[in-house]
Formats: C-alpha cells, structure tokens, sequence
C-alpha cells in the first residue's frame, strides 16, 4: 500500500477497517467530554464495557450460593478456567490442555524455575538478554543465589553491538554456541520492553535445544501482540501477564504454558499445592501429591473467580475479532506509524528522533520507541498535554502502543502531526 500523510487518508483507512466496530466494546479514557488518545496498551489495556456485567455475574451467585458457587449455578465457577484456556490456547498458538491461568507473571516464572532450571554437572549458565524487564533480572538473581550460585557466574547476558539498540538474532545464536557445555536455560523475552524489538522464538528454541538446554520465554509483551505458536515452535515453557495486550485489568490474573511433554513427567520438580491436585481425586484429601496430568497441575491456590470474570470478559472479544484480523490491523497500522515517523526522521535532520524499534515487520509488534536526542521530557510532557497518552522510559525514550482492537489510524496520524508541531518549536 502506498501511504499518505494526511488527514483524509487515515479515516480513509479507518472507513475500510474491519474491526472498525470493536473500539466501541472499550471504554476509552476522557477528560472534559473529549476522548484521549491512549497508545498505552502495551501497559495496561483499556477496560472492556463487559467487565462489570461479568463480575456482577460472580458477585451474585456468590450471593445466591455462597461456596456452593463452585459447582452450582449458570457457570459453575470450577469450570470458568476452561472457559478460558480455549481462547488463550489460539492466542499463544499452544494446546489447551497445555495453558493454565494462575498468580501474576513474575510468581509464575519463579515456581517455573523451580522445575525447568536445575543446574547440574556443569551446566549452570543462564543465558538472557541485556536489559531484560527489571523483574526478570531480580528473579534471575534470587534464583541463581537460591542454588548456592553467583549471578555474575552463571547469568550470560546478550547485548546489542556497539552504536546498535536491538539484538541481532546471530548474536543469541553464537552465544548458545559459545556455552553449550555449560548452558542450562535460555530465557528471553519475546518483545523486549524497552526496544519492542520481537525475538525469534523459534530459531532460539531450537538453538537451545540443539545444546541440550531447556528454553522458556516471558511473553509480557508479546501475548496478544504478535503471532505465537509455542508448541508448534517446540518451546518448553512460557509466562505471561494479562493485563496489557490482553486487557484483563490492572493486576490481572497470569498464565503459563507448559509443553504437554513434561505433564506426565515424575522426575520434573515443582512446588505443589492442592488446587493442583488430580481433580478426580482431590477432595479425598489425601496425603501425597498426585498432580493433574496438564499444565493445571502446576497451580497452587484457589483461583480468585473476580479475576478470571474480568479476564474472561476481555478474551471473549479476541474471540469474536479473531487472531488473523487482529495481526493483519496491527500490521498494516505498525507501518503507517512507521511511515510518518520516518517522515518525521528525515523533517528533522541531524538526529533529533530516531526510531529504535525495528523495522521489518516480523521484527516488532505494536511498540515502538523513539530515542529522543533532544528536549525528550519536554516532548513527552508537551504530548501529554494534547491528551495524547504515551509512555516515558529513562533516560530517553518515548513507547508507544497502537493495538488494532482499540486504536485508530487517525489518532495514528494526529500522533505523528501533532509531534511534528511540538518538535518545530524553539
């Protein structure tokens, strides 16, 4: 498609956008009777109007059943987690039987490392990217410090080269190479946080393998965001949170995929509680942990059914948009973003912005971020102003998110103009 930086080409796009409609389930974030332009999805989702409708629906069968709620009623609240496995299992690309929603992200990571890294006989290395999410480094730390390790010793970061912002994929291959007598786990990201640079998970997976190391991924930023297919893609396990692409709410409860390989598997260790526990025998309360033959069998707690309410409620709209029309909308809004960026890269000489994300299209996602060489607070603040709700990280970039279910091209194009006016002042 040849793109044009006006006004009328981009409600032009958005009069032939077939998921033109979905923007109206949102409730999108106003102030004085006027609608912001929010392109912080890659934070925190907007609210879907089903949410309240769905947790009032648990709220009164709590009323009308008090704990007989769990297996009485409309939807008996055993059987929601079904509910939404299903919709999760299309969006990742993985098995249902494979996927279980519990606890928040960095929780899950942790009780994964407890059963997918198990230093032995030399292979002890940890290999990740450089500037992972914070949370990752401090789980990473504690892991390591938990089996008698020193972080410095065991954990490989890969970085970008010099004068470079983003990993090349040949770099997380060499260094798999590097250390593969040694390497015990890879773990990357599969969009970075700060870049939005996309991984590819599958070459990587298949690299660690190739070295006898286990491979796992922290999908934050990329459940709801690019195409997945984990267990066509062979990876051993994956953790995500639900409160960003998948707009769930803030806190939103997490999830886990676990390849069906390892479900049957004694010798796997894991934490174990009773809400993990074989259903069919659960309640015979008996001693000795006889887990659920599925990733289910990795939970602990009870699940809090206020949160599976809301995140059903946001899953039910992936399902009626559909995957396939949610990545070819975030495609073709990711690349008329990046057109006027561009344009404003070239309107500004001698590097006022530039775009760090990458730009072939399997290479990034919804984010993109913007280094910005000069006067980047004053920016971030001056855009804000205009009610346009982006992000600031330090030292000096500005993220941004459009998400194909809520955002428009004309708040695309209103983005890109009304940084060329604030950048055209002294």
């Amino acid at each position: 498609m040849v793109f044009e930086n006006s006004l009328s080409f981009a409600k032009r796009l958005d009069e032939q956008d077939p998921l033109k409609r979905f923007r109206e389930k949102f409730i999108i974030p106003g102030k004085e009777g006027l609608q912001k332009i929010y392109f912080l999805g890659n934070s925190l989702g907007l609210q879907p109007k089903t949410v309240k409708a769905e947790l009032n629906k648990i709220l009164e069968q709590w009323a009308d059943y008090g704990v007989e709620g769990f297996f009485e009623g409309e939807s008996p609240w055993m059987r929601v987690h079904d509910k939404l496995v299903h919709p999760l299992s299309k969006i990742v690309g993985a098995l249902p039987h494979e996927v279980v929603v519990m606890n928040q992200l960095t929780v899950n990571l942790h009780l994964m490392m407890k059963s997918f890294y198990r230093p032995a006989a030399g292979r002890i290395k940890i290999i990740c990217e450089a500037k992972a999410f914070p949370s990752d480094q401090y789980m990473f730390e504690t892991q390591v410090r938990d089996h008698g390790l020193h972080p410095d010793d065991t954990i490989v970061e890969v970085k970008p080269r010099k004068g470079e912002h983003t990993v090349r994929t040949e770099d997380i291959l060499s260094t798999i190479q590097q250390y593969r007598d040694s390497v015990a786990l890879v773990l990357f990201s599969g969009v970075n946080y700060y870049t939005g640079q996309v991984f590819d998970l599958k070459t990587i997976t298949q690299a660690a393998h190739a070295m006898g190391a286990v491979c796992g991924f922290d999908l934050a930023h990329a459940a709801g965001n690019i195409p997945l297919q984990l267990h066509e893609w062979d990876v051993d396990f994956a953790c995500w949170c639900s409160y960003k692409y998948l707009n769930s709410g803030p806190g939103a409860v997490g999830a886990v995929y676990i390849h069906e390989r390892y479900h049957t598997d004694p010798s796997i260790p894991r934490y174990a509680g009773w809400w993990g526990y074989d259903e069919k025998t659960r309640f015979k309360m008996e001693k000795g942990f006889k887990p659920e033959p599925a990733a289910t069998g990795w939970q602990l707690s009870t699940p809090s059914m206020l949160l599976y309410a809301s995140h059903k409620a946001a899953l039910d709209i992936f399902e009626e948009a559909g995957m396939d029309a949610l990545h070819a909308k975030r495609k073709l809004q990711g690349n008329y973003l990046l057109f006027l960026l561009n344009e404003l890269v070239i309107h500004f000489p001698g590097k006022i912005i530039e775009v760090i994300t990458p730009q072939q299209e399997q290479e990034h996602g919804c984010q993109f971020s913007i280094l910005m060489h000069f006067r980047g607070r004053e920016v971030f603040e001056a855009l804000a102003k205009e009610g346009i709700m982006v992000d600031w990280r330090e030292p000096d970039v500005i993220r941004l998110a459009p998400v194909p279910l809520y955002n428009t091209f004309e708040e695309i194009w209103q983005f890109a103009s009304i940084l060329q006016q604030i950048l055209e002042k002294d």
